[in-house]
């Protein structure tokens, strides 16, 4: 790394700086900043702008306070280093009380390595491949149900329903008429504004895995990562996972499978609405672009805007000193929008030969469904683009913002 770019990453915010934040957002976000608070809604990628060319280290007052790194150097030190800066403390701040933690993604070695090394069969490429077929009729099933009409609201009508058929059909085997009941437990369990609701919404979503899990443990075996999660891990004690545990992989799995891609969707369908030579680069070479415009789409609308870790020690991180027990979020969407990564990356470009993004993570908590999540995005593309190469956006769309980004409507005429 270059003395210039130490100079960037570790010079705290001025007070002109500070200044023109609470012009801009209402508040100092680089010493009081919120994720719930509707400015970083609203003005999300302009927050997330000044906060890496800015801040190395902002704090929030919020609950108990946390911390958020957003330079991409930092977010990698923080998710590369899992002894000082532990998942096992859980990746949401001021986490409500008695909310199980979600293995294996809220755990470190050795729990997470037996986990991660039985789970990655099943997610790896050749796995997800077998699932084109369906996940390419399922797109078109969709598209059948409003294109007569010349009109949908895309995400309630094809963005929030694809990924949830994808992993219920294919992954958990799960019936897909009780796909709308845990959409709303994870969404809401994500953004509802009551604390109390959101630990109510998760526990409904426990409860109903949990009982399905049990239901699979009594069935004959159907070889597939249910299976496989219902028998459980040996630990490297020698223990056997509990009951628990098996419950909570089954959560964090359905968690990631529903709650992620719909947002990089959504937003990459308005996007190239208002861009039509780029939609028929697509539409004329599929083969070259797409692949670059999922990279691209998933690096600009990352929909794990961050997630958080425990210092173990205290440590010195972007120039601050951290304590023990302090709680540091590292902003995936951040590290993706970092100029000492990606040239220009303000700008959307999905010619892009490499694009270099931290969307699905970094460090051994890399986000193990990304193989499907970039299937059903050019599933996505190919089957909306041959159908419905024309559209226009009706309205603008609405967005949801938290740890997690979600659009919630995109209403759209063709």
């Amino acid at each position: 790394m270059t003395s210039e770019t130490q100079a960037r990453s570790y010079t705290a915010p001025t007070q002109a700086d500070i200044d023109e934040s609470i012009r801009k957002y209402g508040r100092d976000i680089y010493n009081d900043f919120d994720l719930d608070d509707p400015a970083f809604n609203d003005k999300h990628v302009d927050i997330i702008d000044d906060l890496v060319a800015k801040c190395p280290v902002a704090h929030s007052k919020v609950g108990s306070g946390y911390y958020l790194v957003s330079q991409n150097q930092l977010v990698r030190e923080v998710g590369q280093n899992w002894k000082t800066f532990s998942a096992a403390g859980g990746y949401m701040p001021n986490r409500p009380d008695g909310l199980p933690f979600l293995y294996p993604e809220e755990s470190d070695p050795p729990l997470h390595t037996a986990w991660r090394q039985a789970l990655n069969p099943f997610m790896g490429p050749g796995a997800i491949a077998e699932y084109e077929t369906t996940i390419r009729e399922d797109a078109n099933t969709l598209i059948d149900s409003f294109i007569e009409k010349g009109e949908c609201e895309f995400v309630s009508e094809f963005a929030a329903l694809l990924p949830g058929w994808a992993f219920f059909k294919n992954v958990l085997g799960v019936p897909v008429e009780d796909l709308d009941k845990l959409v709303d437990g994870v969404e809401q369990g994500t953004f509802a504004a009551d604390l109390e609701e959101r630990g109510a919404k998760f526990a409904f979503v426990f409860e109903y895995l949990g009982k399905y899990l049990k239901e699979r443990s009594e069935q004959p075996p159907r070889g597939d990562m249910v299976d496989m999660i219902a028998a459980g891990v040996q630990y490297e004690d020698g223990t056997e996972s509990s009951w628990e545990d098996r419950v909570s992989v089954l959560v964090d799995m359905t968690f990631g499978g529903i709650a992620t891609s719909t947002y990089v969707m959504a937003s990459a369908i308005n996007w190239l609405a208002a861009n039509p030579e780029a939609r028929q680069l697509l539409i004329d070479d599929p083969d070259t672009y797409i692949p670059r415009a999922i990279e691209e789409f998933a690096r600009v609308f990352a929909p794990v805007v961050a997630l958080g870790r425990t210092c173990t020690r205290d440590v010195e991180l972007g120039g601050r000193q951290l304590e023990k027990g302090d709680f540091v979020m590292m902003v995936y969407a951040g590290a993706s929008r970092d100029p000492e990564v990606v040239e220009d990356p303000k700008t959307i470009d999905i010619t892009r030969e490499t694009v270099l993004h931290s969307a699905f993570g970094v460090g051994i908590h890399r986000c193990i469904g990304s193989n499907l999540a970039r299937l059903e995005l050019r599933a996505t593309f190919e089957e909306w683009l041959r159908r419905v190469p024309e559209y226009t956006v009706v309205e603008p769309p609405v967005y949801m913002t938290g740890y997690l980004r979600s659009m919630r409507t995109l209403k759209l005429k063709f």
